[in-house]
């Protein structure tokens, strides 16, 4: 039996890290990644949660095949490095990840973009295994994505081809995203910049959503089921961006299913069909018809894919 490999989910809000062992995550733990911190100092608090995990499974450092890291940016998979990642721990590009693995876990590093590694878990134990041309499509705090073609992860020469969807263009005349760029999918409908689209938004004073704690997309879904016209229209207006994306993503890199997966998807009742429809109707796919399916490990599978870069790459 190949040894368990470890594995980190680096994101925004919490560092998840996983035991996985058979292509199975058998333990978990996070704690709260404070990014806006930076990382470096984060880093002894992972190497502590990592020395209980492991404890409470009853397995020692030397049992393990390596570390995995998951990152939320452009990673140089071959030298180990971020070479960018977005307004989040932003030392992270000064760190040498390699030697902090070796001195203060005697392990080996394999690091990947997070969507590159939640791919890589769905190609190979989730909906996409039977296949050889895939996209993932994350929907959360941002909007990432990633791409399997003719069976191979695509990476490109510089480490960002396939990662960059949420930075499609849609709306040239949109706002300012963090790349730089307007009108991004990001800044049209995501986690980071929702709340401050509903606020502005005509309406916002007599609506539904102006009485809620936290604006966010499940309570914007909640309040449109209740009737509430801005919630049903900021709803809309995200179907309508994502299925640009998705489109964009399909004549992009010609993949037979295209995976949704992220935290927005708690209401893929209403995404999925959406996005089908909307991907039938106008993705110029003359073969036939894309499939768009909710992916089968939102919560696991860059912790999957990451422990399978350790004991296959």
């Amino acid at each position: 039996m190949n040894k368990p490999a470890l594995a980190i989910d680096l994101g925004g809000t919490k560092i998840k890290i996983g035991l996985v062992q058979a292509h199975v995550v058998v333990g978990t733990t996070s704690i709260d990644a404070l990014s806006a911190n930076g990382l470096r100092e984060r880093l002894p608090h992972v190497k502590n949660a990592i020395i209980k995990l492991l404890a409470e499974h009853k397995i020692s450092l030397n049992d393990l095949a390596g570390l995995g890291m998951a990152v939320p940016g452009i990673v140089d998979s071959k030298q180990k490095r971020i070479l960018s990642i977005d307004k989040k721990f932003g030392d992270a590009p000064e760190i040498d990840f390699e030697s902090w693995c070796k001195e203060a876990l005697g392990l080996k590093l394999s690091m990947e973009n997070d969507a590159r590694a939640a791919l890589i878990g769905e190609w190979k134990f989730g909906k996409a295994k039977d296949y050889e041309n895939v996209v993932l499509m994350t929907l959360g705090t941002g909007v990432g994505s990633s791409a399997v073609i003719e069976g191979k992860l695509l990476r490109g020469k510089h480490f960002t081809a396939g990662i960059l969807g949420g930075h499609f263009i849609i709306n040239y005349k949109g706002s300012q995203c963090n790349c730089g760029n307007k009108g991004c999918v990001e800044t049209e409908a995501s986690t980071w910049c929702i709340a401050a689209k509903v606020k502005n938004a005509e309406g916002f004073a007599n609506s539904k959503l102006a009485k809620e704690s936290t604006i966010d997309f499940e309570s914007i879904f909640r309040c449109a089921e209740q009737g509430d016209a801005l919630a049903n229209k900021i709803k809309e207006e995200s179907l309508h961006v994502w299925s640009a994306c998705a489109i964009n993503l399909i004549h992009a890199y010609d993949p037979e299913i295209l995976l949704l997966t992220g935290g927005i998807m708690a209401s893929s009742d209403y995404i999925i069909p959406y996005i089908q429809q909307q991907t039938d109707a106008h993705a110029w796919t003359p073969w036939g018809k894309v499939k768009i399916e909710a992916a089968s490990f939102p919560a696991t599978a860059a912790l999957l894919g990451a422990g399978y870069l350790v004991t296959n790459e």
